[in-house]
């Protein structure tokens, strides 16, 4: 039983960019961290994909924000109108 194969490999080039878009949209600093997470929901209602962005920027500061599509749909459009 593989119960790990059935998972797709993350597009690390398009996550790359997201986290650029990211530290652009905020002009964050060099050593803020951003991470792009996609995850699937099969809960009723809930997007099949949707993407979680993190950003760790300081001590005790963070911000999350979510995207209700794949990393692969993300666009810088979607990135600038985050709040």
């Amino acid at each position: 039983m593989d119960l790990f194969g059935g998972r797709p490999k993350p597009n690390t080039a398009k996550i790359a960019q997201v986290k650029a878009w990211v530290q652009e949209r905020f002009t964050l600093a060099e050593d803020a961290v951003v991470m792009v997470t996609e995850l699937r929901c099969t809960e009723p209602g809930c997007p099949p994909l949707e993407t979680v962005i993190a950003v760790l920027d300081g001590p005790g500061s963070k911000r999350r924000y979510k995207l209700h599509k794949g990393v692969a749909d993300v666009t810088r459009e979607d990135i600038a109108a985050i709040a």
